[in-house]
């Protein structure tokens, strides 16, 4: 079984090798606009929200197509509710994105915290097992940058997803970026 996947691995790699300059240019494309981002930060954040906003909106109206495409079912009202509802989170924030920024940071910061807990209440009751105090260290983690996020709303809403999303895109480009060098490495000493 593992000769099977290290001969798959190798002609991955090998047709891989030849595209080299592709993944070297996306790695710098993803840089530049983490760069642009990071510069630019509130307009990442009215830009994340505009298109986390229209994607609620198509969701919805997903939904909605959903829901009247099963009326006769018994959870039709449930699905069409829910189809509004998203609906009309996406018009608010695109018709407010500040606000939908605040919404959306404010939702980040419980989430963190929420999941957190859960780490480390899962760390508890399995304590003794080797290996879980990472995971301890992974909700300990969680729980802080949630307790941050929250401690700076509504201050920091306006430039922690646009951060966040710039963080996001150079750390894509930096490794996309050296896949890319690796491949040219393999590629140059291909026999």
């Amino acid at each position: 079984m593992s000769t099977d996947r290290t001969v798959v691995l190798a002609q991955a790699l090998k047709q891989l090798r030849g595209r080299w300059p592709w993944f070297i240019g996306v790695g710098i494309v993803l840089l530049l606009l983490g760069v642009v981002a990071m510069v630019y930060v509130v307009g990442a954040t009215l830009a994340s929200v505009v298109f986390i906003a229209t994607l609620m909106i198509l969701g919805g109206i997903a939904q909605l197509v959903h829901a009247w495409s099963i009326r006769p079912w018994a959870n039709f009202l449930l699905w069409s509710v829910t189809g509004v509802l998203y609906v009309a989170a996406g018009v608010f924030a695109l018709m407010n994105p500040i606000a939908g920024a605040a919404l959306l940071t404010l939702m980040l910061g419980g989430t963190l915290i929420a999941m957190g807990a859960l780490r480390l209440w899962l760390w508890y009751q399995n304590r003794s097992q080797v290996g879980w105090k990472w995971l301890a260290l992974s909700g300990l983690f969680s729980l802080v940058a949630g307790l941050l996020i929250a401690a700076g709303w509504p201050e920091n809403s306006l430039y922690l997803l646009g951060m966040l999303l710039a963080i996001d895109l150079i750390f894509q480009g930096w490794g996309v970026l050296w896949i890319g060098l690796a491949l040219r490495k393999a590629d140059q000493m291909r026999p």
